[in-house]
């Protein structure tokens, strides 16, 4: 594989002679459910934690109840006498899941005429003020099914707060939407989603802003701000006004690719951007029980009990960028509900006790539950009163989606890489003057370089993506791909939330790194209820991910078993005697 052998391979392959030149690749199953008292699907009965699971097929046992107007559903078939895997019944619309009349004439005009099961979900449990942590499989619409809701209720929040400002004289603080991200690209896709829900003047609904990248803090107040956690922090953590008033303002908190946020290099920027939103709380509720006449006017720098930078007890509330813990999060979090009046003398115990008054959104496609330090594990402390929604085939393979399984060798793997392009061409799905597109995944910056560099040698025009690239040259990159068709030879960076429509084909050269990454991988393809097909490279090296991955396909599981990496799986294979697997490299 290309992952496992030197890239001058490739620089010096003859390709194998051919007798044709190469050519350009030119519902539900059930009612919705409201299940209280389950942690996880596979939790024990004895679990204590008070979690609601919303599920778009209702789970075997238990006891439930309705939840939202998109319970009165029932199946949906197709042509085949198939439930829809995508779309809500028709019954459902917009309106009935209580979108206001001119943000559903947006979203129809936008092309989106009806919701998906997953937002036909989504969209009431945010409505109902709790927190949200929705895992659902890629394409099944989890952008808009938060986005809908947060647009719906600033938009209502923005008429009610014109009435107030009449009627009273003074105006209510702006309340504003924190779209959390991990990368510029996908920030830019959610402003873009966004802005493409117009009113009947054409016009954007709502103010959207992306603070990232090089682009600054807006100067006009925007109802929505997306960003990434390094770049809030380094607008807001320098400027204590802008912080004071950006953080009472932020009123719903979105956390989208969840689980890439909450683990890894995201972790401790998280963490203080947890905090500070979690400080706020508090101080808003300690103004209201002190001062309840006025309690919007308490500032952080008016309060002598109340200033970040003063008190020592509030400053060990930010953790270092050396700890690595969400315990302080999920400690506060979890106790917040038993606010009650405090004494004079008694502010401290604010740390512990305080009314919630902003409202926690996570979105991922894959939200691993098993052990201490997951990020679902992690959620379900910090959120035990939280709705979550699961999707159908959330960490399962995907029923709209072909898949091919090709061991290769170092003698055999340039071949079968043409020969999977060159079926893209054939391919009666879509027609390639109008847009089909291909995505080859390799696992480093090397490879992608090696595999474009075979390409183009047998005039195979292909783009390339990787961190390399420059923002801007990943922008235009993204735009000719969605816009021309073609060829993407790309790594793991365009592998998460990337949303482009007509991926026909999805080619992994290297296979992935883990089972988590190839979930995120062929979901490139098969999104939106459309069909799709990847083919899958593979060595003896990966041949054991590859078999438990396969398992899980065949038996119809979750692929949770095979998510841990390197040495967790590979202990899980030794005491099933499957031999050692092979070391592989970083995702570039």
């Amino acid at each position: 594989m290309i992952l496992y052998r030197p890239v001058a391979v490739f620089q010096f392959y003859k390709l194998s002679p051919s007798p044709s030149s190469p050519k350009f690749l030119s519902q539900f199953k059930h009612s919705y459910s409201f299940l209280s008292g389950s942690a996880s699907p596979s939790s024990s009965s004895s679990s204590s934690l008070r979690i609601s699971w919303l599920w778009l097929k209702k789970p075997r046992g238990g006891q439930f109840r309705a939840f939202g107007a998109a319970v009165a559903a029932t199946v949906k078939h197709g042509a085949g006498g198939g439930g829809d895997t995508f779309y809500a019944e028709e019954s459902v619309s917009w309106s009935s899941l209580g979108v206001s009349d001119k943000l559903s004439r947006a979203l129809f005009n936008a092309g989106l005429g009806q919701p998906s099961l997953v937002q036909a979900v989504t969209i009431p449990s945010i409505f109902s003020g709790k927190d949200v942590v929705v895992a659902a499989e890629t394409g099944s619409g989890k952008t808009h099914s938060y986005l809908v809701p947060l647009i719906d209720r600033l938009c209502t929040g923005e008429d009610d707060s014109g009435n107030v400002a009449s009627e009273q004289g003074e105006s209510p603080p702006r309340k504003v939407s924190l779209v959390l991200c991990p990368n510029v690209t996908l920030c830019e896709q959610v402003v873009r989603m966004a802005n493409d829900l117009c009113g009947d003047d054409g016009q954007p609904l709502l103010t959207v802003a992306a603070v990232c990248g090089r682009q600054g803090w807006p100067v006009n107040k925007p109802n929505i701000v997306v960003t990434t956690p390094a770049a809030l922090l380094n607008n807001i953590e320098p400027n204590k006004r802008r912080r004071v008033a950006f953080l009472r303002g932020v009123k719903y908190v979105v956390f989208d690719e969840a689980d890439m946020l909450l683990c890894g290099g995201f972790q401790n920027k998280v963490i203080r951007l947890m905090h500070m939103l979690r400080y706020d709380e508090k101080q808003l509720s300690w103004s209201k029980e002190s001062t309840p006449e006025s309690p919007m006017r308490l500032e952080f720098e008016n309060s002598s009990g109340f200033n970040l930078e003063d008190d020592e007890d509030s400053k060990n509330e930010v953790i270092s960028d050396g700890e690595e813990s969400f315990e302080g999060v999920v400690d506060d979090l979890s106790e917040c509900n038993d606010a009650r009046p405090l004494k004079g003398t008694d502010w401290r115990r604010v740390r512990k006790h305080y009314e919630r008054s902003k409202q926690y959104i996570f979105i991922a496609a894959t939200l691993p539950v098993n052990g201490k330090k997951t990020a679902g594990a992690v959620l379900k402390k910090m959120l035990p009163d939280a709705n979550w929604v699961s999707g159908n085939y959330l960490h399962r393979h995907n029923p709209r989606l072909k898949q091919r399984w090709i061991e290769v060798s170092v003698d055999t793997q340039v071949d079968e890489l043409l020969k999977a392009v060159k079926e893209g061409s054939r391919s009666k799905s879509v027609d390639f003057g109008g847009g089909q597109r291909t995505i080859v995944f390799a696992n480093t910056v090397e490879a992608v370089e090696a595999v474009a560099k075979i390409l183009l040698r047998i005039g195979i025009e292909c783009y390339r993506y990787h961190k390399d690239c420059s923002l801007e040259e990943r922008s235009q990159t993204l735009y000719n791909f969605q816009e021309k068709g073609g060829i993407l030879v790309c790594t793991d960076a365009a592998a998460r939330g990337v949303d482009i429509p007509n991926i026909s084909h999805v080619i992994q050269a290297d296979f992935s790194t883990s089972a988590v990454d190839f979930l995120h991988r062929v979901g490139r393809t098969a999104r939106a209820g459309q069909y799709g097909l990847v083919t899958s490279f593979y060595t003896e090296s990966n041949r054991d991910l590859v078999a438990a991955v396969r398992r899980a396909g065949e038996t119809g599981q979750s692929m949770e078993t095979a998510f841990s990496r390197k040495r967790s799986f590979r202990n899980k294979l030794k005491k099933r005697g499957s031999g050692k697997v092979t070391e592989t490299s970083t995702v570039g």
